[in-house]
């Protein structure tokens, strides 16, 4: 693994963690009382987070994550 594969991670890792505790803080931060639908809430939070990141790959011209030409053949 490269370290831009392993500094992508990375950022995927951050964004969806703070996306999630986010999401659990503002349910009311009860571990104890998290049903289906708050559950259901927090993850689909924590995945939306990735979409900036996942953008950041698919851009050619960003130069920390962007796919490179050698990258697609």
């Amino acid at each position: 693994m490269t370290s831009q594969q392993k500094a992508m991670l990375a950022s995927y890792g951050r964004s969806f963690l703070a996306s999630i505790v986010t999401a659990f803080l503002a349910t009311g931060g009860d571990i104890f009382s998290l049903n289906t639908n708050s559950l259901k809430q927090i993850l689909g939070a924590g995945f939306a987070s990735l979409l900036p990141v996942i953008l950041r790959y698919i851009n050619s011209n960003d130069v920390a994550f962007g796919r490179t030409k050698k990258d697609e053949a």
